[in-house]
């Protein structure tokens, strides 16, 4: 069994080149997988490993009590769902590109997973969902506004030019793991709205602990692994990725005539060039001969 820990805090780390030195150090000793990320601003990652090994880059994170209160959500697969490991340095931890809005100093409103419903179910409130419109297409909360942004550096633009909704109005935010609608109700306040909220631990946090027949969630909620989406009780989902662009596909879009596993779909085949569709072809190749091969493919993923 592989544990998959999903973890992001906000706190000041004036010596991130020690940090982020340490914690690769750690992470490539331990075996670890996936993707760290340290900036100034603190840490964001998702990353699997043995029970052990998680459980030693957990204690080392929690020595330093600067990452107390941090974010954290743990799941299990049976296969390690990352091919390699990646500890960076960033300007930000997740990207918005308005320094200010720096949730250590200022933020919204946490919201716990059992009281979300209720938030939301008020005809008063505006709830955003800070995701990518790719994410929400594949799942959202009922009545929740898809602000269609592309990339989250667009999420200010959104709000300065379309939202349109008076500063005292009663704003409630959502985001996959609660990194993104956190860093984005730091925005709203610094833009003068007066109520913000947002689900703290995310998406994931309520499918994990809001019981199916209670939620007011639609539909699977991508992730950014292996297992492409999850469901109530973070269950893997039927999505997959198409490696020509990226996007995640239903079932259903895996039967048009236009997809070819590991190669192109309905969103790309025209787009795609013929030298990325050969190459895609040949890895492909790859990955069925390192699979018969009872072999692990370590290009066999964009994520």
């Amino acid at each position: 069994m592989v544990v998959i820990a999903a973890l992001y805090h906000f706190t000041d780390l004036p010596d991130v080149l020690k940090v982020h030195e340490k914690f690769k150090n750690l992470c490539t000793n331990l075996g670890i997988k996936g993707t760290l990320l340290f900036a100034h601003e603190g840490i964001n990652g998702t990353v699997a490993g043995t029970r052990e090994a998680i459980d030693e880059l957990l204690a080392t994170l929690k020595s330093d009590n600067r990452f107390e209160g941090m974010e954290y959500k743990e799941s299990t697969s049976d296969e390690m769902p990352f091919y390699r490991l990646k500890v960076k340095l960033k300007n930000e931890i997740v990207t918005l590109r308005v320094p200010e809005a720096n949730p250590h100093h200022m933020a919204g409103t946490y919201v716990d997973p059992k009281d979300w419903n209720a938030l939301i179910s008020d005809p008063d409130v505006i709830v955003l969902d800070t995701r990518n419109d790719y994410e929400v297409k594949i799942g959202t909360f009922e009545n929740a506004v898809n602000p269609e942004t592309d990339v989250f550096v667009q999420f200010p633009s959104y709000v300065r030019e379309k939202l349109n909704a008076p500063k005292n109005k009663k704003i409630a935010m959502f985001c996959t793991g609660g990194i993104r609608c956190e860093k984005a109700s730091s925005f709203m306040k610094l833009e003068g709205y007066e109520e913000v909220y947002h689900l703290k631990g995310g998406i994931l946090k309520y499918l994990e602990e809001v019981p199916q027949e209670e939620s007011l969630w639609k539909g699977d909620c991508f992730v950014f692994d292996q297992r492409v989406s999850v469901g109530h009780g973070l269950t893997q989902g039927e999505y997959k990725v198409c490696f020509g662009c990226r996007m995640p596909l239903s079932p259903e879009e895996c039967l048009s005539e236009h997809y070819v596993e590991g190669v192109e779909c309905h969103l790309c085949y025209d787009k795609i060039t013929a030298k990325a569709r050969h190459a895609n072809v040949e890895r492909q190749k790859q990955i069925v001969i390192a699979k018969s091969q009872n072999k692990q493919h370590i290009g066999g993923t964009r994520i």
